[in-house]
């Protein structure tokens, strides 16, 4: 219950976000009424097909980390870590760890670098296909130089143990953190193991892929409102750099802060969209990737707890 309802209030601090950049309730009542029949299911489907294209890339890390799972148990898991998306920085879903240990007895120490590599590329994937997109369009220049500095900061970090190391060592200083270094530093190894040049190419290009599908999803919804349209490449570039502010600013999901910026890029690049049909787009687009992730989600996360339930003889 409790759950549901944290769901609940986000859904509408997110729809609230959209509502107040127009201050027009009637307008975008009746953009979304105009909405093509077909816009919402294919965006939907593609953003299934992105989560399709990332499970390949967790599947990858788990045989890099030698975690023997199921695979029906490994979908599980992987499709429940999308219920946490709306975790700060997505790192909610480290808890995929804890379900790999309690179904499977896999080690925390070695599954957790995989779900942080997870993030690693995804971000990095994003830069990408963001700094494609502006390079062509130019909108939002500062914003994606600033994201990509971001990431390239931290793939210095991960590719220089000294400074990484050195870093768990100032973080974990304080007396009650102390016990968590052999730990952090047990995860670093692992990490920067997934992030060497060639297994890092990899993934960011699978996940190149699969972002990609969700960008095409964007550009989709808008074209399902009558006398809107956009180019793939600046539904790309919006749409990326959209997605890394909301996960750099550290909000459940990037509540607000992808609404809020995704609405305004749509208004003020592109020959300048009517207020109403951004918002209205945003929120179609966030419906059909991070709210259907997070309902997939849930629905998994149920059925771990079952299989939780029963490899521990409670069921």
């Amino acid at each position: 219950m409790a759950r549901r309802v944290v769901l609940l209030v986000l859904l509408v601090v997110a729809a609230g976000a959209a509502y107040a950049l127009i201050g027009d309730f009637d307008a975008l009542g009746g953009r979304l009424l105009d909405l093509a029949w077909w816009a919402l299911p294919g965006a939907a489907g593609l953003s299934l097909l992105n989560y399709a294209v990332r499970f390949a890339r967790w599947q990858v890390y788990l045989r890099a980390q030698e975690v023997v799972v199921p695979r029906g148990d490994s979908a599980a898991v992987f499709l429940a870590g999308l219920s946490l998306a709306i975790s700060p920085g997505k790192l909610g879903e480290l808890f995929k760890s804890y379900l790999l240990r309690a179904l499977h007895g896999a080690p925390v120490a070695r599954t957790a670098p995989i779900v942080l590599a997870e993030r690693v590329t995804d971000l990095t994937a994003l830069v990408v296909l963001a700094l494609i997109g502006v390079a062509l369009y130019g909108v939002a220049v500062p914003a994606a130089l600033a994201s990509a500095a971001v990431v390239a900061a931290g793939l210095v970090v991960l590719a220089w143990p000294a400074l990484a190391r050195g870093l768990i060592g100032v973080v974990t200083a304080p007396g009650p953190l102390r016990r968590l270094r052999p730990t952090l530093l047990e995860v670093y190894g692992g990490l920067a193991g997934l992030c060497r040049p060639r297994p890092l190419v990899l993934a960011t290009a699978i996940a190149c892929g699969g972002w990609a599908c969700e960008c095409v999803g964007f550009a989709l919804v808008v074209h399902g409102f009558p006398g809107a349209s956009i180019d793939l490449g600046l539904a790309m570039a919006i749409y990326a750099l959209t997605t890394i502010v909301g996960a750099l600013s550290f909000l459940p999901g990037g509540l607000g802060v992808t609404e809020g910026s995704m609405t305004y890029l749509l208004v003020h690049s592109g020959g300048g969209m009517p207020a109403a049909t951004a918002a209205a787009a945003t929120i179609v687009i966030r419906l059909a990737t991070l709210w259907l992730g997070v309902g997939i989600g849930l629905i998994a996360m149920v059925v771990c707890d079952r299989k939780v339930a029963r490899a521990s003889g409670g069921a």
